[in-house]
């Protein structure tokens, strides 16, 4: 089946640098570095370093906490983090600066994905979350590669999938060195679709291992005090279109009971920063953007934040934080980032890729869930008016993540394991 997927994947690699070209005219940064997806190597770094594949935005983030241990503890092995997309090489690059070498993965066939190991000739290759790449996996297990997944996840619906492809999955799991997954119910998938269940671990998620830094919460601090003091302020974090729509109705009829309410909105995906803007002024919103200044106009209603990287300090400046990707039918992105800052959180209804934090968020009572812009509405308003209870939810929502931390310590002591034994 492997064969069979290897041929679908060179007839799709026309189509891939195509819709790569059409992302191109929206974010240009899909137009540089092109010939790294066709698998030239454009980093210098010496052999026998770590390789640690990060997706996009999101699981670089997740990672964060991962790359900077590694760093810490293995300042002379060079780290090679590869991503798939634009925003995830930025982030990258914020976060880590030359620390580490960035390298875009290439399109996964066997001879691009061997030219990348035989180039970098890793002693270690890490995949976070839920990246299964059969070619790749393959590849890293012929040239004796520990390849293992960390933080990994699945989700019911992927373990579904999965299964109508066990043929090509399944054996890509068997080459794993280790899966160390988040939770219980994500290790039984794994093992589920294929995983040798004595190299499956539940380590728990690294993002409760976030650090949230002083200087945030300074920001925060600044920022809140600049839009004015007692200013109710509702932070909507990674947003698509379904999301924005409901919490601009609702938004709406909370200024009839708070006029001087301010809805601070951080889209996604950065290519939709000028059309949200858009979108909200068509409401007859006063909207201001953050690339025209940190502080909006007195008179501004919503802030769209067009920036990457500072989702964190608006997180920090709320009083009220909703999650995107939980109304639009996405699955939920990083519950855990306002709730490491104490924050209380509104999680619409599709929460498939962040389940059991979402589930443990809302029995602490640390989140609402809402499921669409009459349930943000009345939540918006009676928190706004009840600080106690803002307090409540954002006291239980620091207890639930300094209790879950603990998942770097674990992932750190199982790659000790793998780079001690090749050192």
């Amino acid at each position: 089946m492997r064969f069979l997927y290897s041929l679908a994947m060179i007839l799709a690699t026309p189509v891939l640098l195509a819709y790569f070209g059409v992302r191109g005219f929206r974010d240009h940064r899909y137009w540089q570095r092109w010939n790294e997806r066709l698998g030239a190597i454009t980093v210098d770094v010496p052999g026998g370093g770590i390789i640690v594949h990060a997706a996009s935005l999101g699981e670089v983030n997740a990672a964060s906490p991962l790359v900077s241990a590694l760093l810490q503890r293995y300042p002379d092995i060079p780290l090679t983090i590869t991503t798939i997309t634009p925003t995830g090489s930025a982030r990258v690059r914020e976060l880590f600066g030359d620390k580490v070498a960035h390298q875009y993965l290439p399109i996964d066939l066997p001879a691009l994905g061997g030219r990348l190991l035989a180039r970098l000739q890793p002693r270690l290759f890490l995949v976070l979350e839920t990246e299964i790449w059969p070619n790749l996996y393959r590849v890293a297990d012929s040239r004796t590669v520990p390849l293992a997944l960390v933080n990994a996840r699945m989700t019911a619906s992927s373990q579904r999938g999965y299964r109508r492809l066990r043929g090509l999955i399944a054996p890509a799991l068997r080459s794993a060195d280790a899966v160390l997954a988040q939770s219980e119910a994500d290790a039984e998938r794994f093992v589920d679709c294929g995983a040798i269940a004595e190299r499956v671990t539940v380590t728990g998620n690294l993002k409760f291992d976030i650090e949230v830094s002083a200087s945030l919460a300074e920001t925060g601090d600044m920022l809140k005090s600049a839009w004015g003091v007692g200013r109710p302020v509702l932070v909507a974090g990674s947003t698509h279109e379904s999301d924005e729509a409901e919490l601009v109705e609702a938004f709406q009829r909370l200024l009839k009971s708070r006029a001087d309410a301010l809805l601070v909105v951080a889209p996604r995906h950065p290519e939709r920063f000028g059309r949200v803007a858009e979108a909200l002024r068509e409401y007859g919103l006063r909207v201001c953007l953050r690339s025209d200044g940190r502080v909006p106009p007195a008179d501004c209603q919503c802030l769209v934040v067009d920036t990457m990287g500072e989702l964190g300090n608006y997180y920090a400046a709320a009083d009220i934080t909703f999650v995107g990707g939980t109304i639009e039918p996405v699955g939920g992105h990083n519950l855990l980032e306002p709730a490491a800052l104490g924050k209380p959180l509104l999680i619409g209804p599709h929460t498939d890729n962040v389940k059991e934090i979402a589930s443990q968020l809302l029995a602490a009572g640390a989140a609402e869930r809402v499921a669409g812009r009459n349930d943000i509405a009345d939540a918006a308003i009676r928190l706004f008016a009840d600080a106690a209870a803002r307090d409540r939810m954002g006291q239980a929502a620091l207890r639930l993540v300094e209790n879950g931390r603990g998942a770097l310590t674990k992932t750190m002591n199982a790659i000790d394991g793998w780079v001690t034994r090749d050192a």
